[in-house]
């Protein structure tokens, strides 16, 4: 597959010199003459070139099994490994930022492992940008841009201009082996593969001219259809359907090529494969079934024990993006975060970091309800209350803590879900996923005299009505289900209505179902903080001198003034990421020292979002 025809190519020169000797006349033609002419033509330096790459490859490989470690994947040309996002101080990042984008590393190609080479060839029938002018070179524009993820490998295409036939063309090379398939030297057969339903889940995402990003399409993408090709490549048209509201609406369509490699030296039959993929589907819908049974007869329960129960917040079911029901606790996965998080609540602050938007109405009405998967979530880089809970409680778990998804509403009125932990001690904390907040929650005791001291509320919820995490859903079967009046026991039956462990793990498993999203990791970020901040401070200089210029006034900046500043708004960070005050007093004094006599200083700090300095400018100004 990497080597070129050799034979094929010596086989044409040795024609054409000979075509050519024998047009000149009678003479001879030597060893020398026809090496000659072979270098002539650089097929010999591209017969070294690939000779000196195949050794290279053996001799890393070799060097890799005699230390034991794993190989890795490779990223095929024109793909970037996708980075989730990270807080850093100083900068609010964005959730889909990238490393660069790199180029084929060929040591990375593993000849014993085996590798899905998935190509993008390009989209059509996006209608919605139908009339969608021609872009200008240098022109600001709309753009798509498609996330991968298979197996825990994420990548990202390069950004292109909207329109009805976006030239989206990119490579991927995803490595099959994961999760100890294929170790050490043995390579994965037809029969291995098969059994892999893992599918490779795209996202595409359009970012409009001000930055803001809309979740076009979520698509599951079976692989195995080439496990039948007879040439080891398949090509095909992949229907991406909208979101929300629009999940039965065509958003538009992918041409997508597959190809194994190495190939495979024998291919399976393409009923083999479709029963295969049958028989999944059907386990997939008996164990659904079977949970909705189980499900509806908990459900009655719940309400013989209080007829009120009826209105209580118990959430069993939500919807995805792409309209389909899943139980609650399929949301919710032990998530660790390696060393990009230090903490738990870093991790707050990183979830408070992801924009909050509640999914788009067409119309009025009520909002609509829409649970995002975690890979479409980080992507857009914003979401709903829901997605912000789930993915604090999946960080707050890897972490080790006893954490669990709150479903209620708040004093404001209006359903609402954040996250609780529980103590080793009893202690109960309530964290607000949108902003890092902590509370911590104490009972009152409704049995307790007239007079006796009482807490006060703490927390801006109102009501709970269940709460659950990955292997857990208990709803709250107390006489009321007013916060401060709630006890969290969930060992006590008479106050929580648990449902089985057993039945929740059938459905909301890792691998129980080939209907559930795989779930990402958490990488690396590409963001380069400090280039950020210099970057938006100069935007922010020139709309600050342009709009004093418009009042008739002159502009002129204090460096070191702006660099006491950095002092101030690290101590800031901090103070969000661990809710301690630092280093307040040394700024203060750096400022008396800088500020004349006779001038006041005052200063307001404001926290975005995003990096879009017009926004941020029209923001001060209000």
């Amino acid at each position: 597959m990497l080597c070129m025809d050799v034979q094929g190519k010596i086989r044409q020169v040795l024609s054409e010199t000979l075509k050519d000797d024998l047009g000149a006349g009678p003479q001879t033609f030597s060893e020398g003459d026809f090496l000659r002419a072979l270098q002539h033509r650089g097929i010999i330096d591209d017969v070294m070139r690939d000779l000196q790459w195949t050794q290279n490859i053996q001799r890393d490989a070799e060097r890799r099994r005699e230390k034991g470690s794993p190989p890795k994947a490779g990223a095929a040309p024109h793909a970037a490994p996708h980075a989730a996002p990270h807080a850093a101080p100083h900068a609010a990042p964005h959730a889909a930022d990238m490393r660069d984008r790199m180029p084929l590393n060929r040591m990375d190609v593993d000849p014993a492992r085996r590798y899905l080479h998935l190509q993008v060839l390009g989209g059509k029938a996006f209608l919605e940008h139908l009339q969608e002018p021609e872009p200008m070179p240098g022109q600001v524009c709309s753009t798509f841009r498609l996330y991968l993820h298979f197996r825990g490998q994420r990548f990202r295409s390069k950004p292109v201009p909207c329109a009805c036939e976006p030239d989206l063309q990119e490579g991927f090379l995803l490595e099959v082996h994961r999760d100890g398939t294929g170790e050490g030297s043995r390579m994965a057969d037809c029969t291995t593969m098969l059994s892999i339903c893992d599918p490779v889940h795209l996202v595409l995402i359009k970012t409009d001219t001000s930055n803001e990003t809309t979740l076009v399409s979520s698509y599951f993408l079976d692989w195995r259809t080439v496990l039948g090709a007879p040439s080891g490549r398949t090509c095909f048209s992949v229907e991406l359907l909208g979101v929300g509201s629009e999940c039965k609406v065509p958003a538009g369509v992918l041409t997508v090529s597959l190809e194994l490699f190495p190939p495979l030296s024998e291919t399976l039959n393409g009923d083999i494969i479709a029963t295969q993929q049958s028989l999944e589907r059907q386990r997939t819908a008996e164990k659904e079934r079977l949970f909705l049974v189980y499900a509806k007869q908990w459900w009655r329960e719940f309400l013989e024990i209080r007829p009120s129960h009826q209105s209580k917040l118990v959430k069993i079911f939500a919807q995805d993006e792409n309209g389909v029901n899943r139980p609650v606790c399929s949301y919710v996965r032990v998530l660790r975060a390696g060393r990009l998080l230090e903490s738990p609540r870093q991790a707050a602050r990183f979830v408070s970091l992801l924009a909050d938007e509640k999914a788009p109405l067409v119309g009025g009405g009520a909002k609509q309800e829409q649970w995002c998967s975690l890979l479409a979530f980080v992507c857009r880089g914003k979401g709903d209350c829901e997605d912000h809970a789930t993915l604090l409680c999946s960080l707050l778990l890897g972490f080790g803590l006893d954490a669990y998804v709150c479903v209620g509403t708040r004093a404001k009125g209006g359903p609402h879900t954040w996250v609780l932990t529980r103590g080793t001690d009893g202690s109960i904390t309530f964290w607000e996923s949108l902003t890092a907040h902590r509370y911590l929650h104490r009972a009152v005791d409704p049995d307790a005299a007239p007079l006796a001291a009482q807490p006060k509320p703490s927390s801006p919820y109102r009501t709970v009505g269940c709460v659950f995490n990955h292997h857990s859903f208990l709803a709250n079967c107390q006489p009321s289900d007013a916060v401060p009046l709630c006890v969290f026991d969930f060992q006590n039956a008479s106050r929580w209505k648990a449902m089985s462990e057993e039945a929740l793990r059938s459905v909301c498993a890792p691998g129980a179902t080939t209907s559930l999203p795989p779930v990402p990791h958490l990488a690396a970020p590409s963001l380069q903080p400090a280039a950020a901040s210099n970057q938006l401070e100069l935007e922010m200089r020139f709309l600050l001198s342009e709009h004093r210029k418009d009042l008739d006034l002159a502009t002129v900046w204090d460096d070191h003034l702006s660099y006491l500043l950095s002092s101030a708004l690290a101590a800031y960070e901090t103070e969000r990421c661990t809710g301690v005050s630092c280093g307040n007093e040394e700024f203060q004094d750096a400022v008396r020292r800088a500020v004349p006599d006779g001038h006041t200083f005052k200063g307001f700090p404001i926290h975005f979002l995003h990096r879009n300095a017009r926004r941020a400018f029209a923001t001060c100004l209000r």
